[in-house]
């Protein structure tokens, strides 16, 4: 299974082929994205689409941008110039259908487990509680929804911000290294889990990770940006669950890791503004 790798990656919008299946995701579009800071390009002519439904995983070197084109797919940012579309109609500074889990939990200390996931909700208090419990049983963790955050290990707290993002029904959920400081046992049952949500629920999905492994192990496709542009798209054509052991997700995995890796890291590269406490409404 080769690689696709080229110049003309960039001017193309990619379409999947993945298996049809029931899906509420949206699609996205991105035409000529550019992205500065100052005098720093941090984006430069980026054309992709993702279809309803996909899971697509962006992998490349630290400050290469995959941050960044999260943030300005969560509309926390502005591009400096190019189109960003949902379901083909241009992205508004806040929607809806879209939530973004963080690198870290962010629950609230002050509030309860299942407080933290109602946060955002529409309806009474008693619906807003039962929805909040029903997305905690989602994620395995009904009995501790009248706990506090400190009382949850690192893997239970991601739990609850993926419970947050879930409750609202999302039709795009952007993952930004959410697993990142779990241990690797915790971060394969999370992957379970959120490769188990996504297929049932049948939103669209991008995950940032420096995990080649996690990329191959989540993804339809797997993506590589290099000095802001989308240098690599690999379509991952194993069956789901997807076994980590087998010979043909070890080579795909290899011949990822092989292409980020030929490209030297990438030094004093611009660092995007943390996100504003109102920010955090996407993960809420």
């Amino acid at each position: 299974m080769g690689i696709i790798e080229s110049k003309e990656v960039r001017a193309l919008s990619i379409r999947s082929d993945a298996p049809h299946r029931q899906s509420a995701g949206v699609r996205i579009g991105l035409q000529g994205l550019d992205k500065d800071y100052g005098r720093r390009k941090v984006l430069s002519a980026l054309d992709l689409q993702v279809e309803p439904g996909e899971f697509v995983a962006i992998v490349g070197r630290s400050g290469c941008g995959k941050s960044t084109l999260l943030r300005l797919l969560a509309g926390l940012e502005p591009p400096s110039s190019g189109t960003i579309t949902l379901d083909d109609q241009p992205l508004q500074e806040t929607h809806e259908a879209l939530r973004l889990m963080f690198q870290d939990a962010r629950l609230l200390p002050w509030k309860s487990v299942a407080d933290n996931v109602a946060l955002g909700l529409p309806g009474s208090p008693r619906e807003r509680h039962g929805a909040a419990l029903a997305a905690l049983a989602e994620v395995g963790l009904a009995d501790r929804a009248g706990e506090w955050p400190s009382r949850l290990s690192g893997g239970q707290r991601q739990r609850v911000a993926l419970a947050r993002a879930l409750v609202h029904k999302p039709r795009l959920l952007l993952l930004d290294e959410p697993l990142g400081a779990l241990d690797a046992l915790t971060r394969i049952e999370m992957h379970a889990l959120i490769e188990r949500l996504w297929q049932t629920q049948g939103f669209t999905a991008l995950l940032v990770t420096h995990d080649v492994s996690e990329a191959v192990a989540l993804a339809d496709r797997v993506l590589l940006i290099e000095d802001g542009t989308l240098a690599l798209d690999q379509r991952v054509d194993l069956t789901r669950p997807r076994d980590r052991s087998s010979p043909r997700f070890t080579r795909m995995e290899d011949e990822v890791l092989r292409r980020v890796l030929q490209h030297p890291p990438i030094e004093d590269r611009p660092q995007a503004p943390s996100a504003p406490f109102g920010a955090w409404r996407w993960a809420a």
